[in-house]
Formats: C-alpha cells, structure tokens, sequence
C-alpha cells in the first residue's frame, strides 16, 4: 500500500474492498470466493481484481464500495442491514485520491464502485458520481470506470452516470420475482428493473456508449438454468445490457430461506456462461440447449451436449460446410470456423493444415470428416466399441464414450 494513504484510511479501504468481493459484474476476483470475508485465514484483502476486455487483454481495477452501511437486508448479502460486521464509508474526495494514487503506483488500471444504500437510492448515487467527476474533471483520470447504479434512482442520476462513467451496470440480483422477494423483501423487479430500462432509453435517445452489464445469483433458489438463460435472452434482445454474470452463490449468511450448501456451484456457473455464448455468438437458440432438462448437464459442455443429442448433423465434411454448421462442431468456435473457410481458398484441407490453424482434433474428430474420411485413426478398443455395433464414425472420450454406452439403443447413428 502507498504509504502516504493514512492509517485510518487504509483500515476503512479494507474493509470496503472486502465487502465488494462478491460482485463479479466487473469480471471474477482472484481470491478463493468461498473463503468467508472476515476470516482470520482470508488473504484477499487488496481490493484489486482483473476485468477481461474483448481482445482478451484484461487490466486491474481498484473494487471497492463507497459504503457498506445499507438500508436493505437482503437475506444472501454480507451487507444486509442486520449483520454485525464492520461498516465503514468514503467521501467521494476520498474514493478519487486513493483511486489516484493506486494508479500512479501502477497497481491499477481502473476503478469498480459500487455501494450499498445509504439512506436512500438518490443521495447514494450522488455521492458515487461526485467521486468520478472528481476523477474525470479535478484529476483529468480519463481511464476505465465501472460505476455500479442504485435501484431507485432518478434518471437524472442515472444519465449523469451514464456519462462519466464506461460502463454501467444493475444487479437483477435473481430470475424471478418471487425469488426476490423470498431474498431480498425490500426489492422488486420494479426497482431492479428500472435503471437497465432508463439505460436502454439513453441509449436510443442520446447515442451515448456506456455499455451496461447485470448480475444474477445462481444457486440460492430452486430457479432452473433454462429461466435464468431465458431472462438473460431478453435482455440481450431488448439490448438492455452488454453481458449477463451468473455468480454462484455462497453461503455467507444463516436464513431458513437460503440453502444449505457445502460448496458453491461454480461448475453450474461456468455452464452457464458456455450456454451463455452459444446463445449471443454461436446462433443457438434457447430451447435447443433445453430439449431434455431445464438444467444444463454438468459433466459435459452445453455444445457438445447437443452435438451427442444431435449425431444426424454429423458427421460434416469440413470441404463443403458453411460457417454456421462449422461453428457447431465441438471444439470450433467463430474465429476457427473462419480460418477453416478461409484456408479452403488456398488449398485442400489435410490433418497437417488442420493443426496449423489450431483446430483442437482430439476434440472435433469425433464429429467432422475430410473428404469423407475422419482425420484421425482410432484406438483398439474404439474401434471394436463400433465394429460390435457397425459403426465406423462415432467415437469418443471418457465422457461422450459413456454416454454412448447409456444411450446406445435410443440414439440413431449414421454409417460413413
């Protein structure tokens, strides 16, 4: 830490930083999440986390909130007004000249801020854009900050937000109504809803870029991943936000309304964010990834689970197949399929010309041929798995194998 930041300071910096944690709506932190907070053992205490930019550059930002005194008392939140834990608060001078001299240590990038509610939705905000207008117009600090905005704010407050700010973003917090309620008595939809919707008009009305993002609990309600993906579809459509985070949840408070789990459900949660792409980049649409369940599988991606439910599209001839039938091949995504068509203008496709561009085989063999052969031999024990059952395309790895052995007399495959 700089040490010309007073004792005090550092001491309430802390605590802040700690209580902002559990918002990934700025990407995930580094440190183990399911630590709880205020543990003796915890060593996540920096406050500093990575955010991921589109070109898969990340920078550092300084995640704090401005407060974690709040008027609410939602039932998952290590905030809630009812907690006995120490609170502490920042004046916005304060927010923009630690925010300043982090920056001139190199140790940031950025600022993530957020807040809880204090006193009420409009005073916080005000407070929050103070610190940023400091930033942009007393420091002329013209790098990335995410400012998080208050549910019940003025749309004043929010546009103002909106334009000093890089990106924006309002946690829905869960999918459904009645899972707010059950969680968080002193929210509604309404409120919730209500600053993505004034963003969506700025958006239309005024032009303005501030991109804006969302959160949504996963695990702390009996909500199904098809719901929580189908929230997350009309959000997109109606381009009220950028991007969805699903966070896991994690058992920090005692309620008889939250479950008792022993270990977040971070895998259902990278599932999601798989499914999560194939709807907005890989033309997927909802109700294919739901044929079966309305829960995504957890021991295989969400795309290669519907390639196994779908062989009759395979096995595809990599020669002739447009870019939407590449891209549903497992293991090859937008950029690949490009590559795939692209080299098809300078010469034949080929095992060798295939490794070049990177295309992951041991993956994707199992459901592409070139020139009508597949493009890797098989093993022993693949091959007599099909010559039992007089197949010669379809094989796999441990996992899809399994399925095959479970399914095998539901599943039509195709002969070569």
């Amino acid at each position: 830490m700089p040490k010309n930041i007073k004792k005090d300071l550092l001491s309430r910096l802390n605590i802040l930083s700690i209580s902002a944690r559990y918002d990934n709506s700025c990407s995930s932190s580094y440190g183990k999440r399911e630590t709880y907070p205020y543990d003796i053992s915890n060593s996540y205490l920096s406050g500093i986390c990575r955010t991921w930019l589109s070109n898969g550059r990340y920078i550092s930002l300084l995640k704090i909130l401005m407060t974690n005194f709040c008027i609410n008392n939602c039932k998952y939140c290590i905030n809630r007004r009812q907690n006995d834990i120490p609170r502490a608060i920042l004046t916005p001078k304060e927010i923009a000249d630690i925010t300043i001299e982090f920056y001139k240590k190199n140790y940031i990038d950025g600022l993530f801020l957020s807040s809880g509610i204090y006193r009420d939705p409009d005073y916080t905000m005000d407070l929050m854009i103070r610190a940023v207008k400091i930033l942009r117009y007393k420091y002329h600090f013209n790098r990335y900050i995410h400012l998080k905005l208050i549910p019940g704010a003025s749309r004043e407050l929010i546009e103002e937000a909106f334009r000093v700010a890089d990106r924006v973003s309002s946690n829905l917090e869960f999918a459904t109504e009645e899972s707010l309620k059950k969680l968080a008595p002193d929210k509604s939809f309404v409120k919730v809803y209500q600053p993505l919707k004034i963003v969506r008009e700025i958006y239309e009305e005024k032009g303005l870029k501030a991109p804006a993002s969302t959160q949504i609990i996963i695990g702390a309600t009996p909500d199904t991943d098809k719901t929580i993906l189908s929230v997350s579809e009309k959000l997109y459509h109606k381009r009220m936000v950028r991007r969805v985070y699903y966070s896991a949840y994690i058992s920090i408070n005692k309620d008889k309304d939250l479950p008792l789990i022993e270990k977040p459900p971070f895998l259902r949660e990278h599932r999601l964010y798989q499914a999560d792409w194939l709807i907005r980049f890989y033309g997927f649409k909802l109700e294919e990834l739901f044929e079966d369940s309305e829960n995504l599988p957890l021991e295989i991606d969400p795309k290669l689970a519907w390639a196994l439910r779908h062989l009759e599209f395979f096995p595809l001839e990599l020669t002739k197949a447009d870019y939407y039938e590449l891209i549903r091949v497992p293991g090859i995504g937008p950029i690949l399929a490009m590559k795939i068509i692209q080299a098809r203008k300078y010469g034949e496709l080929s095992i060798e010309s295939l490794k070049k561009l990177g295309v992951p085989l041991k993956k994707a063999k199992y459901f592409i041929t070139i020139k009508g052969k597949t493009p890797l031999g098989l093993t022993k024990k693949e091959t007599r798995f099909f010559e039992e059952r007089q197949l010669n395309l379809f094989v796999s790895f441990p996992s899809t194998l399994l399925f095959l052995h479970q399914n095998q007399d539901n599943i039509s495959f195709p002969k070569a």
